[in-house]
């Protein structure tokens, strides 16, 4: 009887083509669960474009979603999706976003390429002159859907600029819900800027897209009176949360980073290079209200940056970046028209981004002695 052949474990061609089948089957589940996740997600379309269109609680009662759910389970009871809560998200998905749309995909079907709608930018509204596809709607989970549905309260440029940060940053339901919840949309794109007068065209938008205001450093767990280095050490201790704050694709470089300029030694509070920008970006953070010698300072460390760091042909010009506490708006933008540098003004909260009225509504510890002291138990 002829010996069978074994394979050494360790063969090197062998124990590759093991990890290549492996890697090829877990990205053919990967895309799998997309097409599955995209095909849901369209005949949910579908189904809520019916029920607006054929307008079927008017045609057969007040009643007909609650009998469509029951016939529906009946007929495909292992099929889950059918509840009237889900039947009504449905609807109100379609209605979301069928006004800018114009479009009725069929199950499986793609998107009209004539769709009249641009992605927006944050804080803007939405164009009706441009034609692209909105097919990355289908991108996300139905649950992420469910969720920006229920926070937006019928905002279709704050739902899709969700959708497009839940799909670059992969972002997990709750991650999603903390984002919102912090103002995220809000805040985005909202600091005071020259870069439309300083950066390309081609950048500018990119720039301003990646500020916030206010910048949100409840993080750093601060509560009590603090100095300039105490907070910039709170914040490098808790450097994750300080990337994920400031934006998508940045990088720590370095804190009280040297510069020697002539035969002066300069100190950068915070420097960082954003991959999406391919530039250098010099951080500034204040304790105090924003002054406009503050610009002069920044402007400095900025062209600094240009002649010390920045690689000709690989690196765009560095951006400028002071985070204060406060700011007064106008001294801010009459100063960053003397200068030619790109540079950006923030605030910054230390507090939880509470509701504005929660302010006496919760009742202090002399307000509940008071009362337990005129009723006693």
């Amino acid at each position: 009887m002829e010996k069978k052949k074994t394979i050494s474990i360790i063969d090197k061609e062998y124990v590759q083509w093991v990890k290549s089948l492996v890697e090829r089957y877990r990205q053919s589940q990967i895309k799998a669960a997309v097409r599955v996740n995209a095909v849901k997600l369209k005949f949910n379309w579908q189904l809520g474009h019916e029920i607006v269109e054929l307008k079927v609680e008017e045609r057969w009662g007040e009643g007909v979603i609650e009998q469509l759910s029951k016939d529906l389970k009946k007929e495909m009871p292992h099929v889950e999706g059918f509840s009237v809560t889900n039947l009504g998200y449905c609807k109100r998905f379609y209605l979301l976003y069928s006004h800018y749309t114009g479009i009725y995909p069929q199950l499986g079907g793609k998107l009209d390429k004539e769709t009249s709608i641009i992605h927006p930018q944050p804080g803007g509204k939405m164009q009706q002159n441009d034609s692209q596809e909105l097919n990355y709607l289908f991108e996300i989970p139905w649950g992420h859907h469910k969720l920006i549905i229920d926070k937006v309260k019928g905002n279709v440029n704050k739902a899709l600029y969700f959708v497009q940060q839940t799909i670059e940053n992969g972002w997990s339901r709750s991650i999603l819900l903390n984002w919102i919840d912090t103002g995220l949309y809000e805040r985005s794109g909202k600091a005071i800027t020259n870069f439309k007068k300083t950066i390309p065209d081609t950048s500018s938008g990119l720039a301003q897209e990646l500020t916030k205001d206010p910048y949100n450093f409840a993080f750093a767990g601060i509560t009590k009176k603090h100095n300039e280095t105490q907070l910039k050490e709170a914040l490098l201790e808790n450097i994750t949360n300080f990337l994920i704050e400031l934006g998508t694709g940045f990088a720590y470089v370095g804190k009280e980073y040297r510069l020697q300029i002539g035969d002066t030694e300069k100190f950068i509070d915070l420097l960082f290079y954003n991959i999406r920008l391919r530039c250098y970006v010099v951080v500034e953070v204040k304790i105090d209200k924003f002054d406009s010698q503050d610009i002069g300072q920044l402007g400095t460390y900025v062209t600094a940056a240009n002649h010390l760091l920045k690689e000709e042909g690989k690196d765009n010009p560095t951006i400028g970046l002071l985070i204060c506490r406060s700011k007064d708006n106008t001294l801010a933008k009459y100063a960053l028209e003397s200068t030619s540098q790109p540079i950006g003004i923030s605030e910054y909260e230390l507090e939880r981004f509470y509701p504005a009225k929660i302010e006496g509504t919760i009742p202090t510890i002399e307000e509940i002695e008071s009362k337990l002291n005129n009723n006693p138990v």
